[in-house]
Parts: structure tokens; C-alpha cells; sequence
């Protein structure tokens, strides 16, 4: 789809799995995304940037979900 400036634009941009990349589906209402705060390592307070992580359901079930945070 195109905007009136003529750029290309997606109406949605879905969610993907940080472990493995896949697409979270619509309909998988047991996933999650958190966001992590990076913090300076002198201070140790939030210097403003985070990291993301998306969660499937699934790996949620499994319990599994604690692998995917690095």
C-alpha cells in the first residue's frame, strides 16, 4: 500500500518470534512482548534504549520462555 507521498507502507507489521524468527499468528492470545532496558554498566541506570522480545504462546506452555531471553 502507498501513502499519499507515494512511500510504501504496511497496514500491520506482525510480530515474530525472537527465537526463531516465525510469524505469531493473530490468534495466539498467550503470547507476549516485553521490552528489557539497557542500563550503563558504571552507573547502572537506564540509558534510554531497550531490547524486545516476542513470546509465542506455545513456547509460554512449554515453559521454554526463559531460553528465549538472552
Amino acid at each position: 500500500m502507498q501513502n499519499s507521498a507515494g512511500e510504501l507502507v504496511d497496514l500491520c507489521v506482525p510480530r515474530k518470534r525472537s527465537t526463531s524468527n516465525r510469524i505469531i499468528g493473530a490468534k495466539d492470545h498467550a503470547s507476549i512482548q516485553m521490552n528489557m532496558a539497557k542500563v550503563d554498566e558504571v552507573t547502572g541506570r537506564f540509558n534510554g534504549h531497550f531490547k524486545t522480545y516476542a513470546i509465542c504462546g506455545a513456547s509460554r506452555q512449554m515453559g521454554e520462555s526463559d531460553d528465549s531471553i538472552l
